[in-house]
């Protein structure tokens, strides 16, 4: 759908002219005027206004009474008074009913130094009470939350934490409970508020009634220093503010990007910054002496990383999702150039050919994030975007809330979306590339299932008003079916649709861009020879044709799957290199070098987000103890092979990046900026191998046929990755109640068959292996499958390698 236009509008505040879009909000219009106007509800993010607080009351010519700013939409020639005295005398009274029984606790206080009702009262309070009664008690604090504390006699019923809950992450938990004076923010069962965005009604909270536990009495606004950056715990890469006192990260607040991130944090990037203080993260050169890990000194450890020039010819690397693209870079320099190798991998969904993978990532066929909220249809395809990305559930959830967009949901596992859905589709697990081309099929009016043909008349009579959201773990059979469907609902050139890919890791795509796969360098150019991806990397190491393993921040073992291949592959090795800031298992195991890697906190360079949005990651806190960066390490143990990059700083690697790849060109860390710039938008995307728009690989998609079948009483497994897989959970304190343990989800009809009940240990067994579960019986599985998460530090999914399952009690 079109992007709402509004003309411009003049009107008159304060005897100045003001120059407003129209339909905008006074308050809004008083603000780009430079005019104050007080208010406490209001947010603008929460949608429409509710005009609760009335703080905000201004007198506007010929209307009797005074109005909510907030809530009333400009006119053109509209004359307002904000400074009248009716105004400033609502203003008081305003203020003196708040206070009359807000606890005035400000020393004490978390928000002292940054509340607005501490602002206001100063600025439109009469500066003294005539309340001299005894004010309102309840017990506190209270624990809201294992991550948040509720005071509520400090509370002002804005309203702002419930309307969240209720209208952005639509968790539905958050009430106003009881009546009158006894009114309170409550969740609805008495339970505690356990939600993925959580955190965000503490920052929305206008005054201390809600404060964060991990950051309560650590410091005060005063005390600290802002330094911008970007969460690259996720593929969301949301802009975030570090709250930074004494060279520590003391807490982590949203910096609104309109485009990103809408504003908002998901509780993993909110509160997993714990993870770059703990004594658990590695801040000193690990080396294995006699079976175990021991620290080293950085000499010691780059001579023994030097030891890959031995194997030149015969090395592999892994580049986990949180590398910055200099990173990347450099790292498929040192396999190229100085270890002879094309064998490295970043991809999480196996390989692609790079043709494919061209016209999969044609500028033309790249939508942006706003582009779901504006979009006529949305179909997402294959992931779930709560767990891969959870600030795109968002941005869905506004689509369609605000904007009617119809939203299709196609997958194999039950989808938090669902609920939002216009038409949801499943397909058994495994059989992605099947069900895409039956719907390619139904497009082009061939023959095809029901439920495809219904999704294919959806999209089609939308034309070419779609967005396409789509997980990297669809597989490589899938996407020549994903690219001829694109086609056909004419996305290139389409603005508003197109695709968007959420990849595995957080840079993903530019790692990608940058080189770090095995059949294309640095802008998806072909090579001489391609080499191999991750999972021949593990069958060549296993066979002892790869003999040496660079892990740049990834674990195989953990990550990828076929964990048992791995630990093959990395037992037989005579040499594994690792840079990371957890100790994971496979590492523990396996490692004979391990460098400190820097959190995104300590890094400078750059990222791309998946719609293509280069951003900049900028220094905030200095590196702890003995931890370098990692574009220094990569330069000098290339130094240690034998080979000189000519690098000295993360600018210089950004330089030699920009060379390396065409439609970078141009770019400047300047014009990234704090905010970042699309690639595919510029002039100089048609530098794009093959050109701006997609080029169709001769590779043709699967033929559609049924998944095969499950032998008697087997469930057909399906994998996922929960929201909070991932080390830097496990190792912040906060979060220690968040880590994922295995779960089997299964429907109801399976679990009676089987006679197990939600919650009760299962063995899930295939081909000799077995795992431990609990069951999680869930009434959207389809009865005949079943899940489980991969990505979790016990009983990974990954040790599992067949389509099918047995489960039974223990």
């Amino acid at each position: 759908m079109p992007r709402p236009e509004h003309k411009t509008i003049q009107l008159t505040i304060d005897g100045r002219e003001v120059t407003a879009r129209e339909g905008m909000m006074l308050l809004d219009a008083a603000k780009h005027g430079d005019i104050e106007i007080p208010y406490f509800c209001y947010q603008p993010k929460l949608g429409n206004p509710v005009g609760a607080c009335r703080m905000c009351l201004v007198e506007i010519e010929g209307i009797p009474k005074l109005q909510t700013s907030c809530s009333t939409p400009v006119k053109d020639g509209m004359v307002v008074h904000t400074e009248t005295d009716r105004v400033r005398h609502a203003q008081n009274a305003i203020v003196e009913f708040l206070l009359v029984n807000h606890p005035l606790d400000c020393p004490v206080c978390d928000k002292g130094g940054e509340c607005p009702l501490q602002d206001i009262t100063f600025g439109w309070g009469l500066g003294r009470s005539r309340f001299i009664e005894p004010k309102r008690h309840f017990v506190k604090p209270l624990a809201l939350s294992p991550l948040i504390a509720i005071d509520r006699e400090r509370c002002i019923l804005c309203y702002r934490c419930v309307r969240f809950s209720q209208e952005i992450s639509e968790d539905y938990q958050l009430v106003f409970a009881e009546r009158g004076a006894d009114t309170l923010v409550a969740t609805h069962d008495g339970h505690p508020y356990v939600a993925p965005f959580s955190g965000n009604i503490v920052e929305l909270c206008p005054v201390g009634a809600l404060t964060s536990r991990p950051y309560r009495f650590r410091a005060r606004p005063w005390d600290n220093e802002g330094a911008g950056g970007i969460c690259t715990l996720c593929p969301s890469q949301c802009n975030v503010e570090l709250t930074v006192r004494d060279e520590k990260v003391m807490r982590v607040l949203a910096r609104d990007h309109p485009e990103v991130d809408d504003g908002w944090l998901c509780d993993k990037g909110r509160f997993a910054y714990q993870s770059i203080h703990v004594d658990e993260r590695i801040t000193a050169p690990l080396a294995r002496d006699g079976g175990s890990l021991r620290e080293v000194s950085w000499e010691r450890a780059l001579e023994l990383a030097g030891g890959l020039a031995r194997h030149k010819g015969h090395v592999g690397a892994l580049v986990g999702g949180q590398a910055t693209n200099e990173e990347g870079f450099l790292l498929q320099r040192l396999l190229r150039e100085g270890l002879g190798s094309n064998d490295i991998d970043s991809r999480g969904g196996g390989p692609v050919d790079v043709e494919l993978a061209r016209a999969l990532a044609a500028p033309s066929l790249q939508a942006s994030v706003p582009d779901i909220e504006f979009a006529h249809t949305v179909l997402v395809l294959g992931c779930e975007p709560l767990d891969d990305a959870p600030i795109i559930d968002l941005w869905i959830r506004k689509g369609v809330r605000r904007r009617g967009v119809q939203l299709a949901v196609a997958s194999s596992r039950p989808s938090a979306l669902d609920v939002n859905a216009t038409f949801t589709v499943r397909y058994p697990p495994g059989a992605e590339a099947g069900f895409l081309a039956e719907l390619d099929a139904a497009l082009a009016g061939g023959d095809a299932p029901q439920d495809r043909r219904e999704l294919a008349s959806l999209l089609r009579e939308v034309g070419e008003d779609v967005v396409i959201l789509w997980g990297e773990r669809l597989g490589a059979q899938a996407l020549p079916a994903l690219l001829s469907i694109a086609g056909r609902l004419g996305l290139a050139d389409r603005p508003g649709a197109g695709l968007l890919e959420i990849p595995c890791g957080a840079n993903g795509r530019g790692l990608r861009e940058a080189g770090a796969v095995p059949d294309a360098g640095p802008g998806y150019r072909a090579v001489d020879a391609p080499g191999r991806g991750a999972a021949e990397i593990a069958g060549a190491a296993a066979d002892g044709d790869v003999h040496a393993l660079y892990l740049f921040q990834t674990d195989p073992v953990r990550e990828l799957p076929d964990r048992g291949l791995w630990e093959q592959a990395l037992h037989r090795a005579s040499l594994v290199v690792a840079h990371a800031s957890v100790l994971t298992e496979g590492l523990r195991e396996h490692a004979n070098v391990i460098f400190p890697a820097e959190s995104y906190a300590e890094k400078e360079g750059t990222i791309v987000h998946p719609d293509g949005r280069l951003q900049r990651l900028r220094q905030a806190i200095a590196h702890p103890e003995q931890v370098r960066a990692g574009w220094s390490v990569l330069v000098d143990v290339a130094r240690a092979v034998g080979q000189e990059m000519d690098v000295l700083t993360s600018s210089m690697a950004f330089a030699q990046l920009l060379a390396a790849v065409p439609f970078y060109e141009g770019l400047t860390l300047e014009a990234i900026g704090g905010r970042g710039l699309r690639w595919p938008a510029r002039e100089q995307a048609r530098a794009f191998p093959g050109g701006a728009r997609p080029q169709a690989p001769g590779s043709e998609a699967s033929d559609g046929r049924d998944a095969p079948a499950a032998s008697d009483g087997q469930l057909r497994l399906g994998t996922y990755r929960p929201i909070w897989a991932a080390p830097e959970v496990e190792i912040s304190p906060a979060l220690h109640f968040a880590v994922a343990e295995q779960q089997l989800e299964l429907s109801p009809r399976d679990a009676a068959r089987l006679g197990l009940g939600h919650g009760e240990t299962v063995v899930v067994a295939q081909n000799g292996k077995q795992l431990r579960a609990k069951a999680a019986v869930r009434t959207g599985v389809p009865p005949g499958t079943a899940f489980l998460a991969e990505g979790i530090a016990a009983q990974s999914a990954n040790a599992l390698t067949e389509p099918f399952v047995e489960v039974r009690k223990p």
